[in-house]
């Protein structure tokens, strides 16, 4: 058993990052400190931004001023979110983050100038990896060559990713990001889909290109919340032969009993926020699921019988990942220690990195402050790692 003897990695999604100088600052505010509380090696999660992304493309003494930064403060970046595009930070995100989609020219040239980036910015010796979205969201409109496009241009990244190897040396495997009401979005509709990318590469002889470059981001919340059996769906994933390049180390939140349980629902009504879209799933007790696009108040304070005669809801809020209960909700932290230990199983060792993006908008007073936030995250992702005997 073995899991990345790389830095345990944070996402910095969590902070704003519109520019370089945003990014910087946040590094400076946020990562570094972050670092010296955790007392361990640390890696930047970089979310860098199409904006930003513009600037370091601009102007390479950019990026010498990044690497600069990160080398300062005994930081390493061996993997980039490049699931948002644009502004991860503006008062409503909602399904705007799923755009644009992988059908797009921008969305390929974009992930293509991420992959510039961070074969400068990762460690001698390092693999990169870069998480992105899984094509797209299922309640946007979508023409009927949606597939097909996105077949193509994701063929194109593989191509692009396999001559940055041969002029670079330096590998870097796109992790796709299977979520909730996304177009991939269980572990069956990923295992359809890589079944189709790899029948197309066959035709156009990249299949090496995308065994090599083209794999998965299993962000444990995102299978949670699909009441999958998170070491069941990594086991399929291994059998499939699809590579699991990055795990987001993530928990979501969990409504046991809702009928009876009137305390969680109106503690779930406070979760309730204009940012980000929260899917919210009920599984009955008969084992039928049914979704929705978002939480809303209504839903959890006079939801529909569907919702109020079910076993438990799921909601898509990444929520600290050493929490085990939030008041009378509780998280899906067991899940998370099932995924590490199915994970550790792998012949291979994936990137590891906390995602909790939702500190600002969790409701509260009294929430801890970011770097304190944070740094629990990390000792507590480090303990469930040493109880693995995997330090």
């Amino acid at each position: 058993m073995s899991l990345s003897s790389l830095p345990l990695s944070y996402c910095t999604n969590v902070h704003p990052g519109r520019s370089l100088d945003e990014v910087c600052e946040g590094i400076h505010q946020f990562t570094a400190p972050t670092r010296r509380e955790f007392g361990s090696p640390l890696a930047a999660g970089l979310w860098l931004a199409q904006s930003v992304i513009r600037e370091l493309s601009e102007d390479p003494r950019r990026l010498d001023r990044l690497s600069a930064l990160l080398a300062k403060d005994d930081l390493v970046c061996y993997t980039l979110n490049a699931f948002p595009y644009g502004d991860f930070h503006s008062v409503r995100v909602k399904e705007q983050v799923y755009l644009p989609d992988w059908t797009t020219p921008e969305r390929l040239g974009y992930t293509k100038n991420c992959a510039d980036v961070l074969a400068r910015l990762m460690p001698e010796g390092t693999e990169g990896s870069i998480s992105t979205v899984p094509l797209g969201f299922k309640q946007l409109p979508r023409e009927d060559d949606f597939l097909d496009r996105c077949l193509d241009n994701l063929l194109s990244l593989a191509r692009a990713l396999d001559e940055l190897h041969d002029d670079t040396g330096r590998v870097i495997r796109l992790a796709i990001e299977p979520e909730p009401l996304s177009v991939l979005e269980t572990t069956d509709e990923t295992l359809t889909f890589f079944s189709q990318l790899r029948a197309r590469a066959d035709v156009v002889g990249l299949q090496d290109a995308v065994r090599r470059h083209l794999g998965i981001c299993y962000d444990v919340c995102h299978q949670s919340v699909e009441f999958e059996d998170v070491a069941d769906s990594i086991a399929k994933l291994q059998a499939a032969d699809i590579r699991i390049n990055k795990v987001h180390i993530t928990c979501a939140i969990r409504l046991v009993d809702p009928a009876n349980n009137r305390e969680g629902r109106e503690a779930l009504a406070r979760y309730v926020e204009p940012r980000y879209l929260h899917q919210t799933f009920a599984r009955t007790h008969r084992g039928d699921i049914f979704a929705a696009i978002d939480l809303s108040k209504p839903l959890a304070l006079a939801p529909p019988p569907d919702y109020a005669d079910a076993a438990e809801w799921r909601i898509h809020f990444h929520v600290p990942v050493n929490a085990e209960t939030l008041g009378p909700l509780a998280t899906t932290r067991e899940d998370l220690k099932r995924a590490l230990a199915a994970v550790a199983r792998l012949e291979y060792a994936p990137h590891l990195e906390v995602e909790t993006y939702t500190w600002d908008v969790l409701p509260g007073s009294r929430q801890p402050s970011l770097v304190d936030g944070l740094t629990e995250e990390l000792a507590a992702t480090r303990a469930l790692l040493a109880d693995l005997h995997l330090t």
